[in-house]
């Protein structure tokens, strides 16, 4: 189709920030001008200046800003299956630990890798996500935990965005976990932030992220990598009270972080603070199930509070080997009793708002032409779907 027409015979989930639901408009059109969407409403009230403009019939289809993954892990070496055996078949996880598995299996692998291993890698995973929707991807470092490998991963999490039409949000996570052999704050002094501030130096990094865990970092030490990034004008964002709770959440909400992920053992309090702060809440159905958690996030109080909340893979080879933000969002829904509006709420414009973007997730004048096309027509069918891809086409910049 030309770079300027109007897209007929559609529903447009605009997903407005307006409405509690899914911001539907039934028999609708929609004017994409270049990259951008330059009108949106019922078919019938098409402005005069539109009605020349070629048109494509979407026949019923139902269209939806794009999706955005907000939380992945996607570049990183080889896998853990094997542990997901060895567990499976009665071993413990200190007796996986023993024999090279966990964090350090993924640290060591990664290590190892060159950028193009790391890269052809990444890719298939990509090329998943774009296959149902995806036009966004936040990427993370944090199997490095040494500068050079840190700065590695970030290389190619830009590359990505090169080799494929997809937009690549990158995370500094170099406080993910702490090498063996080193505490943690000399890991913060002697690593971290000198990683963080060459990244940063190489434009490889659009936000700081860390892991506030008892098996991780506390919040001292995570505040003076927040620190860090606030001299580097970095936004920050958190996994936060996905274990136990230690006061990440209260902390990203004291910086004003992009996001706070995980979150299920995040309190009433927790949420009016994100809530005041403006801090997404991002619930990762993939991690939760992966490793049978129990407490699921405070939904009730999310809501209760106004916080926004996104949902995203959080892919990774460990705790989420899950590359389907639809099974996602299926999930959220089963498994915490997320609304299917609220679930598509979280994988569009709540997870621009977790990344940093505020020129999508929405379907308004003015917005990039980032559209997802579905076979479907209610967009409830988004969720209700299991190994379900109803995905007809996407559009990024108005291009498929």
């Amino acid at each position: 189709m030309p770079r300027s027409h109007v897209m007929t015979g559609l529903t447009a989930a605009t997903m407005s920030p307006d409405t509690q639901g899914y911001g539907l408009i039934q028999d609708a059109a929609i004017v994409l001008s270049e990259d951008l969407i330059d009108w949106v409403g019922p078919a019938a009230t098409l402005p005069e200046r539109y009605r020349e403009l070629p048109r494509q019939n979407l026949e019923g289809r139902l269209v939806t800003p794009a999706l955005i993954d907000c939380h992945t892990h996607i570049v990183h070496g080889g896998n853990r299956a094997r542990e997901f055996e060895m567990r499976l078949n009665g071993a413990s996880y200190e007796e996986v630990a023993r024999a090279g598995g966990g964090i350090i299996s993924t640290v060591t692998a990664t290590r190892a890798a060159t950028e193009n291993d790391l890269l052809s890698s990444a890719l298939p995973r990509v090329d998943a996500l774009i296959a149902e929707g995806v036009s966004v991807i936040e990427v993370k470092s944090g199997y490095g935990l040494d500068i050079e490998t840190e700065l590695k991963m970030l290389r190619v999490a830009r590359k990505l965005e090169q080799q494929r039409p997809v937009r690549i949000v990158t995370s500094f996570l170099g406080a993910h976990a702490v090498p063996t052999g080193m505490d943690a704050d000399t890991y913060i002094d002697t690593i971290c932030l000198p990683a963080l501030e060459a990244a940063h130096a190489e434009g490889l990094v659009d936000a700081v992220d860390g892991f506030c865990e008892g098996i991780a970092f506390d919040t001292a030490q995570i505040a003076r990598v927040f620190d860090k990034a606030r001299t580097l004008g970095l936004p920050v964002k958190l996994h936060a009270e996905q274990l136990s709770h230690i006061g990440g959440t209260a902390l990203a909400a004291q910086y004003g972080a992009l996001s706070a992920d995980h979150v299920e053992y995040a309190t009433a309090e927790d949420a009016a603070a994100l809530a005041a702060a403006g801090t997404v809440a991002v619930v990762l159905p993939g991690a939760f199930y992966t490793i049978h958690e129990t407490q699921a996030p405070p939904l009730q109080a999310f809501r209760d509070q106004g916080v926004a909340m996104a949902v995203a893979t959080d892919w990774n080879p460990g705790s989420s080997p899950m590359g389907s933000l639809l099974l996602a969002m299926n999930m959220a829904c089963t498994l915490f009793r997320m609304t299917p509006a609220e679930a598509l709420a979280g994988t569009t414009r709540n997870a621009a708002r977790a990344v940093g973007l505020p020129d999508c997730g929405v379907i308004a004048k003015g917005m990039r032409a980032d559209l997802a096309i579905w076979n479907v027509r209610d967009p409830a069918e988004l969720s209700y779907g299991i190994g379900i891809n109803p995905l007809h086409a996407r559009l990024l910049g108005g291009k498929t």
